[in-house]
């Protein structure tokens, strides 16, 4: 019987291909396939991060953007479930998504489901750290210590499929990378420092209103009693949209007059806090990334052997399914309790605040999606290739970078040393990912 369904030479279905009633269960299991996954994946994971600072930095609460977030990144996983889970016949090698949900497969399942914890706790860090030290250096620094960390757990979890002297060179990249993205951020911090310094010196009134912005935000209230969180206005040419750089009487990228302006607008404010918060909480998201992937493998591959003997190992649609729910539980709890409860001097909030804010939730929505389907394209080309050559979609901070400096005017006007830290950085993140992707394997 020939397929009727075409694919291109670098997709491979499973080895039983064909039978009487169909198609078997679609999987990727060629090396160009695994590596195609990782590009898109790629793409998808460096945007979302951007669509949400954008919203922070509207003034929309990181409360609601989270809890919007979630239920979308929990849709990308059922509908990866229901498609590529549920395709095909279903045999006892290889069963389907909804006949799996009813196996004894829980040591498998309760991986999946740690993996996924982990993973909404470093989403949720990230998200108060872009406001600290900026998308570039957070996703930079975050995404280094996953492959540091992350990276040498699946080498060994994978029974060494991929080249270790290729792979552990880009290992040794991406650490260099950390290095370099802290000193970037730091170089920048100082030049900001030295703008809204030559800013004050010019009039009083422009030294009173530095002077007062960490009082009067020490608590997220102003000092009439009012919250300083406003809601946000998002049709174009709003005044509110600090990142237009071209609309009337907006400052321009880089000066101390726009960081001024982004402080007043924001939901997370930022002037007066140590530049060793954000990267305390940078670090902590990178520690949670780092083991996510590992507790995926561990959940599809069964390396410690927890399952009982003639129960299937979970597909990757499964577990993602698993891992996908309960990182939305946990980002439900956590962010329904920060909604009356806030960190870092967030505004309070109340559900029904969350329910009628509608500014900017259709770009939330969007990050969801963007990072859900981001994810399984990920374990796809892993399961493939081996998860630490997957773990080269943490170049998604040259994606985020991209971002960071059109839409957000990150590092305009910064000094030479910030600027050539900064392509320093970037050419060993280059770098890093070309090595991983090469040392790619082949699961058998």
């Amino acid at each position: 019987m020939q397929d009727y369904w075409s694919a291109p030479k670098w997709i491979i279905f499973s080895p039983e291909r064909v039978l009487s009633s169909g198609l078997k269960m679609y999987m990727v299991e060629s090396k160009g396939g695994a590596i195609a996954c990782m590009l898109l994946s790629l793409l998808l994971l460096g945007t979302w991060p951007a669509l949400l600072t954008l919203l922070e930095r509207r003034g929309r609460l990181p409360q609601h953007t989270y809890l919007d977030y979630t239920i979308t990144n929990l849709l990308a996983a059922v509908i990866i479930a229901f498609t590529f889970g549920q395709f095909g016949s279903s045999t006892p090698e290889r069963p389907d998504f909804l006949t799996q949900l009813s196996q004894d497969n829980w040591p498998s399942v309760l991986f999946a489901m740690g993996g996924g914890m982990v993973l909404s706790l470093g989403n949720l860090s990230t998200q108060y750290a872009w406001a600290f030290v900026g998308l570039s250096v957070t996703e930079v620094v975050s995404a280094s210590i996953t492959v540091v960390i992350g990276t040498t757990l699946n080498y060994y979890l994978d029974d060494k499929i991929n080249k270790a002297e290729i792979l552990f060179s880009g290992v040794g990249c991406f650490l260099i990378a950390v290095c370099l993205g802290s000193a970037v951020h730091s170089s920048n911090n100082a030049d900001n420092k030295t703008k809204l310094d030559n800013y004050s010196s010019n009039n009083a009134d422009n030294k009173t209103k530095l002077d007062n912005y960490s009082n009067d935000y020490k608590d997220g209230v102003g000092t009439n009693g009012i919250s300083s969180f406003k809601q946000t206005n998002f049709n174009p040419g709003s005044t509110n949209d600090l990142e237009d750089g071209g609309a009337s009487g907006k400052a321009k990228f880089g000066t101390a007059a726009f960081l001024i302006e982004l402080e007043n607008t924001r939901s997370i404010k930022v002037f007066g806090k140590g530049m060793f918060i954000g990267l305390a909480i940078t670090f902590f998201a990178g520690i949670c990334f780092s083991m996510f992937s590992p507790a995926f493998n561990l959940a599809t591959n069964d390396q410690w052997h927890t399952l009982k003997d003639g129960v299937p190992h979970l597909t990757v649609y499964t577990a993602f399914f698993y891992f996908s729910s309960f990182c939305f539980l946990i980002a439900m709890v956590l962010n329904l309790t920060f909604l009356y409860y806030p960190i870092l001097n967030a505004p309070k909030s109340s559900f029904t605040a969350y329910l009628n804010d509608w500014n900017g939730r259709g770009w939330a929505l969007l990050a969801g999606l963007l990072c859900g389907f981001g994810n399984g394209l990920q374990f796809m080309g892993g399961q493939a290739a081996g998860y630490a050559a997957a773990d080269a979609v943490q170049a998604l901070p040259l994606v985020s970078t991209f971002w960071g400096v059109i839409l957000f005017g990150e590092y305009r006007r910064s000094s030479r040393k910030t600027y050539t830290l900064l392509g320093a950085m970037l050419f060993m993140f280059t770098a890093a990912v070309a090595i991983l992707m090469a040392s790619s394997g082949h699961r058998k």
